[in-house]
């Protein structure tokens, strides 16, 4: 027998704020973005998301979702 799930609730004075979550990130053709192993780039394809496709001068490369590493500028 399982325990049903229970949501804690989280008091809005509490010091242990829930964490929110983070904004989806939004990436157009064209844009100018800043990876943080590749460096700086220019978003060429957008996969709904899925990844987005980014020229960074020498070489492109598919950044897949969640675009942890990849910043808009």
């Amino acid at each position: 027998m399982t325990k049903p799930e229970v949501k804690k609730r989280v008091l809005p004075t509490s010091p242990f704020k829930a964490s929110a979550a983070a904004p989806l990130k939004v990436f157009a053709v064209g844009n100018r973005v800043t990876h943080d192993v590749y460096g700086l780039g220019r978003v060429t394809g957008v996969e709904e998301g899925v990844a987005v496709l980014v020229d960074f001068g020498s070489t492109q490369h598919r950044i897949m979702s969640p675009y942890n590493k990849l910043t808009n500028l």
